[in-house]
């Protein structure tokens, strides 16, 4: 099939490729690359499966290609890259949409929008089901990603209710793995790009606070299990790992996997950051056939090794 990806040079959109390519796709690729990163794709450059263009999807786009497939996963998604482009991230989840939701209609192809576990915010609700409305702070400094991702949700479902498009929407909880950017904020790869350096961990908040982490393989499969599996259209489904931890536990787990001699020390906690953070999975089982295998030493394992080429003598040599 001839599949579009947008956001293809993000952490995720990269490996998205990655899976669908090795599945015998044709992937053409979108990205404008303001969080995306060339280097997650450069591997790609000649494979004679895959093309790339270069586009903001705010902006009309008639593509010289019929697509059987589209994957919607462009946006800032770190909240250093998503603060850093709040207006832009918010059309990209609207006006953006928009339009690769009329490509998709105009094509009469598959449709997958990526949303986020943000859509519940700071949830009052504990572990989050798809049923959950989400308790989200609509003018705070995390709203232009939290609710440019809800509204991307419902324009979604208005066009499956309304006008019959096939799409379904995923809610991405808390991924890690190979190609993270190491200076997007996020936990995972601040806590291993310090801990390398043998610099102090900052949680933010008392460490109690928790996250539940997926690797990405993991994501990806259920991603494409998710577009292709009978019965998904018009689903809302929470796609993550349900092995909750503690940001102190993570913390730890990763000063010990880097043996590092790093400590760690405690900030404020951050405005709007959700306490609690973990997936109900019960419909990704049911309909998808899909739950998490790799456990969180394995990937903490491929994770350190992928940000150790950060790290020379000192440097972090950036890859562009």
């Amino acid at each position: 099939m001839k599949v579009l990806v947008a956001g293809a040079a993000g952490f995720i959109g990269s490996h998205l490729c990655d899976a669908l390519l090795a599945s015998g796709h044709q992937v053409t690729g979108v990205d404008n690359f303001v969080t995306g990163r060339n280097v997650n794709i450069r591997h790609l450059s000649n494979h004679e499966s895959f093309r790339l263009v270069e586009h903001d999807i705010t902006n009309p786009w008639t593509p010289d290609d019929q697509f059987d497939l589209v994957y919607h996963l462009a946006s800032p998604a770190s909240p250093v890259g998503y603060m850093r482009n709040s207006i832009l991230t918010h059309l990209t989840n609207s006006i953006g949409t928009h339009n690769l939701i009329q490509i998709a209609q105009t094509m009469n192809a598959g449709f997958l929008f990526a949303s986020t576990s943000e859509a519940y915010g700071d949830p009052e609700v504990h572990p989050q089901h798809e049923s959950y409305f989400g308790n989200v702070n609509p003018v705070g400094p995390r709203s232009c990603y939290d609710e440019s991702k809800r509204f991307g949700e419902s324009l979604t479902m208005e066009y499956i209710r309304n006008f019959g498009l096939d799409g379904r929407i995923i809610r991405i909880f808390n991924t890690y793995g190979p190609r993270s950017d190491p200076d997007d904020g996020r936990v995972i790869p601040a806590f291993i790009m310090n801990a390398l350096r043998d610099d102090p961990l900052t949680i933010f908040g008392d460490g109690q606070q928790t996250r539940s982490l997926c690797y990405v393989t993991d994501l990806v499969r259920g991603i494409i299990r998710a577009m292709e599996a009978p019965g998904t259209s018009g689903q809302v489904i929470n796609l993550g790992n349900p092995d909750e931890r503690s940001v102190q536990e993570i913390a730890e787990t990763i000063i010990e996997a880097c043996n590092s001699s790093s400590r760690i020390s405690y900030e404020p906690a951050r405005e709007d950051d959700p306490y609690l953070r973990c997936p109900d999975i019960t419909r990704a089982r049911s309909l998808l056939g899909w739950e998490p295998t790799i456990g969180i030493e394995e990937g903490l394992r491929a994770t350190i090794e992928d940000l150790s080429s950060y790290v020379t003598s000192g440097d972090r040599p950036r890859p562009s």
